[in-house]
């Protein structure tokens, strides 16, 4: 379960700028998860709800923005969004798609007092 790893990360990189900018609590986290990421939001969420238990994060809301996947066509070369990996052409109905986006994980913003 790739998600444990992800929110393992996560907390590692909030204790750093906790030590760094000396907050006390974190009242929220927005990431930004590609649909094309193969990473479950329910299971990071899940994840995040038992990671955070007895931490600072504790009680924080986990803001998670799914972004669709962005392709250009081989067939008719448009840049085309996407909702799945499966998804043909909007444009011409072509299947050969090559994925330029929509595969990110970011850390947005984080919420703090």
């Amino acid at each position: 379960m790739h998600e444990l790893t992800i929110c393992e990360n996560l907390f590692k990189l909030v204790e750093q700028e906790q030590q760094n900018s000396h907050f006390h609590r974190v009242r929220r986290v927005r990431l930004e998860i590609g649909r094309f990421s193969c990473l479950d939001p329910e299971a990071l969420r899940y994840a995040f709800e038992i990671f955070s238990r007895e931490t600072m994060l504790e009680g924080a809301v986990l803001e998670i923005d799914q972004p669709s996947g962005r392709a250009t066509c081989l067939d008719c070369k448009a840049d085309v969004e996407l909702a799945n990996r499966l998804s043909e052409c909007p444009s011409c109905g072509g299947a050969r798609l090559q994925p330029t986006g929509g595969d990110q994980m970011r850390f947005i913003e984080m919420e703090v007092t």
